[in-house]
């Protein structure tokens, strides 16, 4: 499970009740339910960093859903590696890139999975939760509902590249005030050329390999694990330091030889 609901809350609870209602031997795991609310970009990125390393045919129900009660579908998805029940709001589209092997994406439509009430601002209770047991019990997803070739995309930022630098932004920042941008790390490795990172206008200090290759304090560029260009301070927070968020810029400059 993946929900903006927040730890703790009652909405998480409901979703699982349902859920071990219809199926007691279910196994429930709890990937994150601190995606800030309504937060597409942020999803997306979670999903696209995490989902690669559940085992195949996990189930993962998402639920980062601010068009709740409106007409937008819900879906499941089938994707490389992954199955999904997710919003068609684009938060899972990350998963597409690079991707074209098994694909299958279909809208929810057979009410007869779902809860016999439905809350116009509780879908993940009300059809998530049931449409998931069922598949957990056995399921054919083709009795949920059309196959369908079209559904929203969220776009992923791209940089800009010239011959002297790669122009970026923050793309997410994690608890530790670390910025991972959408420039990628390969970027910051490659031809041995010297190189200089900007971040909201200010020199970063050092590029290096990992956080303590840097004295405590020191604003550093590395490699994040997610293989991306990230700003980070050794021991410390880059986002408040910088004043920082998501769409910062932040620029990839390569220097003149001496």
């Amino acid at each position: 499970m993946t929900t903006d609901f927040g730890n703790g809350s009652p909405y998480v609870a409901a979703v699982k009740g349902v859920i071990l209602a219809l199926n007691p031997e279910v196994r429930i795991v709890d990937l994150s339910h601190d995606i800030s609310p309504q937060d597409l970009r942020q999803a997306a990125f979670f999903l696209a960093s995490t989902l690669p390393y559940y085992p195949p045919e996990t189930l993962h129900v998402v639920v980062v859903d601010p068009g709740v009660g409106s007409q937008r579908s819900i879906l499941y998805v089938e994707v490389a590696y992954v199955r999904l029940l997710v919003p068609d709001n684009g938060c899972w589209t990350w998963l597409l890139e690079g991707e074209r092997r098994r694909m299958r994406v279909i809208r929810l439509t057979e009410k007869r999975f779902w809860r016999n009430r439905i809350s116009a601002t509780f879908h993940g209770r009300d059809i998530f939760a049931p449409v998931a047991a069922n598949l957990s019990l056995g399921l054919d997803p083709r009795e949920l509902g059309p196959i369908i070739s079209d559904w929203v995309r969220l776009e992923r930022p791209v940089p800009c590249h010239d011959a002297h630098s790669i122009i970026g932004e923050v793309l997410f920042v994690d608890r530790f005030g670390n910025l991972i941008t959408n420039i990628p790390g390969e970027a910051l490795l490659r031809d041995g050329r010297a190189k200089r990172v900007r971040i909201a206008g200010i020199e970063v200090s050092r590029i290096v390999r990992t956080y303590s290759d840097a004295e405590p304090g020191t604003l550093l560029a590395l490699v994040s694990s997610s293989e991306f260009l990230e700003v980070a301070v050794n021991q410390g927070n880059a986002a408040q330091l910088l004043n920082a968020q998501t769409g910062t810029p932040v620029t990839l400059e390569y220097l003149p030889e001496a």
